[in-house]
C-alpha cells in the first residue's frame, strides 16, 4: 500500500514512532515530506529530521490540523493532554498505539466524532519484525482498517481482533518479547554455568532462538510436532523437557499471561 496523497502526523516521537517512520519510508508507503513528527524534545525532533528527512514540529495543533492520518504515540499517562492539544480535521483517521487506552476514551475526549483504530504493537517492530493487533473503534470503517494495516505492515505482520481481546494480545505479543529475552538470559546463564565462555553461550543462545523461530514460521508443522521431532526417547532433549514438565512450565506461562492481561485491564480502566 502507498498513501501518495495523505499527510501523516505522529504525536509523540519515541522508538515505536521511529520504527514506523523508518518502515513507511523503506517500503515507500509515504515520502518523508508527507510525514510530520511532534514531540516535546527538540533534540529528538532534530535527530529524526536529519535521519529521515521528515518534517518535525513542537506544535501538535498545527501538525494535526494538516494531517489526514494521526498516530497517537504518546505514553498512556500523557494521552489526555495530547488529545486536548490537537486540532484535527473532521475527516482525519486516528490510530492509537498507546497501551491500555480504549477507543471509547479517545472518541469521548475528541468530542465523540473521531474515527479511531487502536493498535497493540510490539518492540520487534524496531527491526521490521513486529506483530500488531488492530481493533476498530465505534466509527472507524473497514477502509480505515486497511489503511492502518498498510502502515503497521511496514514494520511486521498484523492481525484483526475485537477490542475486548486486546488485553489478551497485550499479554501474549505485546509483552511477549520480554518473555523470550528472559529465556535467552536463562539459557546464557545456564550455558556459562556448564562451562561455556560467555560470548559463546550468548551466540549459541541467540541463534538457537532465532533459528527455532524461523523454523517455526516456515514449517507447516505445529509447535508440538516440531518439539516431538527434536526429542528422541530417552535422549538429552527428553531429559530437559521432563524438568520443564515436572516444574509445570506451561502452567507458569498461563499464569504469567493471566497476570499481564489482568494488569492491562486495570490500566484500561484507570
Amino acid at each position: 500500500m502507498n498513501l501518495p496523497n495523505k499527510t501523516l502526523a505522529f504525536i509523540g516521537a519515541g522508538n515505536m514512532a521511529e520504527a514506523l517512520i523508518r518502515g513507511l519510508l523503506v517500503n515507500k508507503v509515504l515520502p518523508g515530506q508527507q510525514i510530520i513528527a511532534t514531540d516535546v524534545r527538540a533534540d529528538r525532533l532534530e535527530f529524526l529530521a536529519k535521519s529521515y528527512s521528515i518534517r518535525t514540529s513542537q506544535d501538535n495543533a498545527a501538525a494535526s490540523r494538516e494531517a489526514d492520518i494521526i498516530i497517537l504515540a504518546v505514553k498512556p499517562q500523557h494521552m489526555s493532554l495530547a488529545l486536548a492539544s490537537l486540532a484535527i480535521q473532521p475527516t482525519a483517521l486516528i490510530i492509537s498505539i498507546a497501551a491500555g487506552i480504549t477507543t471509547a476514551r479517545i472518541e469521548k475526549e475528541l468530542a465523540g466524532t473521531a474515527r479511531v483504530i487502536r493498535v497493540m504493537p510490539n518492540t520487534p517492530a524496531l527491526v521490521g519484525a513486529g506483530a500488531a493487533a488492530l481493533a476498530l473503534g465505534a466509527r472507524a470503517t473497514p477502509a480505515d482498517l486497511e489503511i492502518a494495516e498498510g502502515i503497521l505492515n511496514a514494520v511486521g505482520t498484523t492481525v484483526r481482533v475485537e477490542e475486548k481481546l486486546l488485553d489478551a494480545v497485550t499479554a501474549l505479543s505485546g509483552s511477549g518479547p520480554a518473555y523470550v529475552f528472559l529465556v535467552a538470559e536463562a539459557l546464557i546463564k545456564a550455558g556459562i554455568e556448564q562451562g561455556l565462555p560467555a560470548d559463546i553461550a550468548r551466540k549459541l543462545a541467540i541463534h538457537t532462538i532465532f533459528g527455532a523461530a524461523v523454523l517455526l514460521a516456515e514449517s507447516t508443522d505445529e509447535p508440538a510436532e516440531l518439539r516431538r521431532k527434536v526429542t528422541s526417547p530417552g535422549g538429552t532433549t527428553a531429559a530437559a523437557l521432563k524438568v520443564f514438565e515436572d516444574r509445570h512450565l506451561t502452567a507458569i506461562f498461563a499464569a504469567a499471561l493471566d497476570a499481564a492481561a489482568r494488569r492491562s485491564r486495570e490500566l484500561s480502566a484507570a
